[in-house]
């Protein structure tokens, strides 16, 4: 426990210096089914009024890398409660090297009082590649869980 707490600070540090290199819009991390592990760097970048880029860097028993393009980003009931969707590329650091298209659909919740953003997503994988002891490229399971700063409140 105390090795995955030094992993989730030393990310946490690093996601905290590259975003402010970046000019990231919200920096944190993203747990639950992911491409390379079970805890990810969490980060998203507005390119338009409606949409983002949303990435994650993930680690556990591999390293993988998302790149989702959040299309849809709308205030739902208030301007607290957000829905998105998008689609993007993952890979998978492996040998063999692992990659394919990722889905996202999720909700997203900003508190007034602080900066932090608090989100639930769906994002299944389809892979291109052949994957190991798998029948099918499309792996259905990757719900997780987001908390994240957001840097221009």
């Amino acid at each position: 426990m105390k090795n995955l707490l030094t992993k989730i600070l030393i990310l946490f540090s690093i996601a905290i210096i590259g975003s402010t290199t970046l000019n990231a819009q919200e920096v944190g991390i993203r747990g639950g089914s992911l491409s390379g592990g079970n805890v990810a760097l969490d980060a998203t970048f507005l390119i338009g009024e409606f949409s983002r880029i949303h990435t994650d860097i993930s680690f556990g028993e591999e390293v993988g890398i998302d790149l989702i393009w959040d299309f849809i980003y709308l205030p739902l009931i208030d301007e607290s409660l957000f829905i998105y969707s998008g689609v993007g590329p993952y890979m998978l650091l492996t040998d063999p090297l692992t990659f394919g298209g990722a889905g996202e659909i999720g909700f997203e919740y900003r508190f007034d009082s602080v900066p932090i953003a608090l989100g639930i997503d769906w994002r299944p994988l389809y892979c291109i590649t052949e994957i190991p002891e798998k029948e099918s490229g499309f792996l259905p399971e990757g719900f997780g869980l987001n908390l994240r700063f957001i840097l221009d409140f």
